[in-house]
């Protein structure tokens, strides 16, 4: 789907990317992961054909650079943030539908796919933060491409909204579009990604899987446990005794776990013959709330 060889920017004197290649095939949901000045936004403007560089990118066999407006139209693209005009999300729609030169007849197709087909006759103004992200994907799907780019996706949205945005994006893969994102969330990434570039000061210094990364972070995941309410004094007991951090939280308990950690867990249990109902590792990376029912 797309190959990058030697991808170099300038900005003045300063490199914004340095000599970066890389190769996505069709179908992959690709992280682009790095500080802020490391690159991402960049590499996602370039393969938009937006910024003039040194090197060859092509997607599907389109030379970037070349053939930028054919590149394009196979490209979905979702911005951190988008503004939007004074109209209703329908008429929203019809509006960049006109300009892509895309069937109106589409529209109601594209707004089932991001659940704001009950919302079709609302202002975008009066649509929460998420919802405007929705409906961002939605004009990114207008043409149905077969690659979206995504920049910072997530980054102003709460949690709920996170997770709707997250979920869509996951389905969309699934159903064959290739995805290529940045984020400064690990928790998006592991939820995304199958592969994740590491860029540093413009180079790609680095490529890993979401588990590899979290290794390389230092980051560790919440395995969430629930045991009968007897037995729950001694499993405490017994992951206090093995160096675990936990923290019980209504019927479960939450043990901070490496990524390769969960069947220790459930094998330590196992031995002293305390039953696990359920389980399950958690999304989030941050410590659990202590308290409530879960």
């Amino acid at each position: 789907m797309i190959v990058a060889t030697e991808i170099t920017k300038r900005y003045g004197k300063m490199l914004a990317l340095d000599n970066v290649s890389f190769t996505i095939e069709a179908g992959e949901s690709i992280a682009l992961w790095g500080a802020n000045g490391a690159g991402k936004t960049t590499a996602i403007r370039c393969l938009l054909g937006i910024h003039g560089f040194e090197g060859t990118l092509t997607i599907n066999g389109i030379n970037v650079l070349k053939q930028g407006k054919s590149a394009r139209a196979l490209i979905g693209y979702v911005p951190q943030e988008m503004s939007f005009f004074e109209m209703s999300v329908a008429e929203t729609l019809i509006f960049y539908a006109r300009l892509k030169k895309v069937d109106t007849q589409t529209i109601d197709a594209v707004l089932k796919t991001v659940d704001l087909l009950d919302h079709r006759s609302k202002s975008v103004n009066a649509l929460s933060g998420g919802m405007k992200q929705r409906l961002a994907l939605a004009i990114a799907l207008l043409a149905n491409p077969p690659l979206l780019l995504l920049d910072e996706p997530t980054a102003s949205l709460d949690t709920a909204a996170q997770r709707d945005f997250i979920r869509m994006i996951r389905n969309l893969n699934a159903a064959g579009k290739t995805i290529v994102f940045s984020s400064h969330r690990f928790e998006e990434v592991a939820a995304l990604a199958n592969r994740v570039l590491l860029l540093n000061v413009g180079k790609l210094v680095n490529k890993f899987t979401p588990e590899e990364l979290a290794v390389e972070l230092g980051l560790r995941q919440w395995l969430r446990v629930i045991v009968g309410a007897d037995d729950k004094s001694e499993a405490c007991r017994m992951l206090a005794d093995e160096g675990y951090t936990f923290v019980p939280n209504g019927k479960a308990i939450y043990v901070n776990i490496g990524t390769r950690q969960k069947m220790d867990v459930l094998r330590l249990l196992s031995e002293v013959q305390i039953p696990v109902t359920d389980f399950d590792v958690t999304d989030s990376y941050a410590v659990p709330a202590n308290g409530g029912e879960s």
